[in-house]
């Protein structure tokens, strides 16, 4: 009997499959690791913009002025902050009426909460016992917005915002709610119930410019046969949105679906009546849980901060005006002085001295507006910083100061020799002595000006950019006409209360 031999054994067969074997454990760890990773880096995000928010809302520092105007922005800070910390998404429903928005929510939460009026369309607030409903007024307090809070499975709250119809509210005052709301949402669901319009695609596309993701919804598909909601969806889908929305965010639902049923009569007659079906939503409830599922934390940190963001410029620019505004009145008020000091005083030295004094003054005044603490030797190096860097302005000033001011003294001087007649001269020489310190003091302080709102810093370009800058954009004659001019009133005023005096 002949012997059978077994075999050969591949023992490089076994070495490839065990690392196979290995290689798919480490590759699935790896997997795993990354998901940990991923929901690291989204708490990460989360608590940043927490921790953000916090920070901004603790550092406004406004003063009553500055405050005036942007309450509106602030609460609503205040509230994306309040929204952080309990873990709220908002989705926020928009549509035309008749479009069946507050049906929808309704069948996503379940339960009628959102009814609209039989008039119009109108949405009405309505109380239910069992779910925290909250009207919002947010632009119109003829169309108020309502919320309904629907707690989720992972401790945290979602909140549907249902909007009046886009063509209930005028042009701008539509724009203005839809912005708000929308900038203060997460997820935004437009609703359609066939071929979209003008109206809706416009009000479509500015709700994308806002930069949120949206869902657009074609309602009440019930109401078409299948191959005509199949033709609508797709004209929809592959053309007339297709610029605003990518194709996996339209989809199809029946939020309040109705269905003949026929009804024998006593007398023997049939009567058909409609009869509310199912809502056929879960292609909706799938996207925004998919939408929720891959985004989540992620998507609401990032549209707090954008928020956050929004109303920190307008928070930064409300202050900028605010204190360019102030900031102006005091480089004019020293100029003013300075220029009186140089007009009244006949010693050239003295008017030097106490220009420079002045001019410090002014830009401890500037940096105490602007929230730098500067100490007035801060402010003298300052001031020499800025005389380097202006060159020929200061030249000229200490021209016209020495040189105007020698013969003003002279002219001053020889004032009892001449009768009086040399003071008419004396005069214009100061007033024009004067003006040539006031543009000086005002170059000076614009500049101060714009190195203390930039935080103390002069920029990539230094201090000769900057003052490069300034100086041309400066109408030096009209300055010196309006110094002399308010020197001049100035002057005749107080010569009319001395003669009143002398009376």
């Amino acid at each position: 009997m002949p012997l059978t031999m077994p075999e050969p054994h591949d023992q490089s067969s076994d070495q490839t499959n065990a690392l196979s074997a290995e290689t798919r454990a480490l590759f699935d760890s790896f997997d795993e690791a990354l998901m940990d990773f991923d929901e690291i880096q989204e708490e990460l995000n989360y608590r940043q913009a927490q921790s953000s928010i916090r920070d901004m809302i603790a550092k406004l520092d406004l003063s009553p002025r500055e405050r005036d105007g942007l309450e509106g922005a602030i609460t609503g800070l205040e509230a994306m902050q309040r929204k952080l910390e309990e873990s709220v998404i908002h989705i926020a429903a928009f549509g035309m009426v008749g479009r069946g928005k507050s049906s929808l929510l309704n069948a996503l939460l379940g339960q009628k909460v959102f009814e609209a009026g039989a008039v119009h369309g109108v949405t009405r607030s309505y109380h239910v016992a069992n779910w925290e409903i909250d009207p919002q007024e947010f632009t119109d307090p003829n169309h108020p917005i309502l919320q309904a809070a629907l707690p989720s499975a992972e401790k945290s709250t979602i909140q549907l915002i249902d909007t009046p119809g886009i063509d209930e509210v005028g042009g701008e005052a539509r724009e203005l709610l839809a912005k708000e709301v929308a900038e203060q949402s997460d997820l935004l669901l437009f609703i359609v119930s066939g071929d979209i319009t003008k109206v809706e695609y416009k009000a479509l596309a500015q709700l994308r410019d806002i930069g949120k993701p949206i869902v657009l919804v074609f309602n009440k598909i019930d109401q078409y046969p299948d191959a005509d909601r199949e033709s609508v969806y797709l004209k929809i889908r592959d053309e007339r949105v297709k610029e605003l929305v990518s194709p996996d965010e339209v989809v199809m639902a029946s939020a309040a679906p109705l269905s003949p049923q026929a009804t024998r009569q006593p007398d023997g007659r049939i009567t058909v009546k409609m009869i509310p079906g199912v809502p056929q939503i879960d292609d909706l409830k799938l996207k925004i849980l998919e939408i929720l599922h891959r985004e989540g934390k992620s998507l609401v940190a990032l549209n707090s901060m954008l928020y956050a963001d929004d109303v920190n410029e307008q928070v930064v620019k409300r202050k900028m005006s605010i204190r360019e505004e102030q900031a102006n009145k005091t480089i004019w008020n020293a100029v003013m002085t300075k220029a009186i000091a140089v007009a009244v005083n006949p010693i050239s030295v003295l008017d030097l001295v106490s220009s420079a004094a002045i001019d410090v003054a002014m830009i401890v005044t500037l940096s105490k507006l602007y929230g730098i603490e500067m100490t007035q030797k801060g402010a003298t190096d300052l001031l020499k910083s800025i005389g380097l860097a202006m060159g020929g302005m200061t030249a000229g000033e200490l021209i016209a100061t020495f040189g105007l001011g020698s013969l003003k003294g002279l002219l001053g001087v020889s004032a009892p020799a001449t009768g009086g007649l040399s003071l008419v001269p004396y005069i214009s020489v100061a007033i024009t002595q004067a003006g040539v310190a006031g543009v000086a003091s005002y170059g000076i302080g614009q500049v101060a000006k714009v190195y203390l709102a930039n935080g103390a810093s002069w920029g990539p370009g230094g201090p000769k950019e900057v003052v490069s800058n300034i100086l041309e954009t400066l109408d030096e004659d009209s300055i010196l006409s309006r110094i002399k001019g308010e020197l001049r009133s100035k002057i005749d005023w107080q010569k009319q209360g001395k003669q009143e005096e002398a009376e």
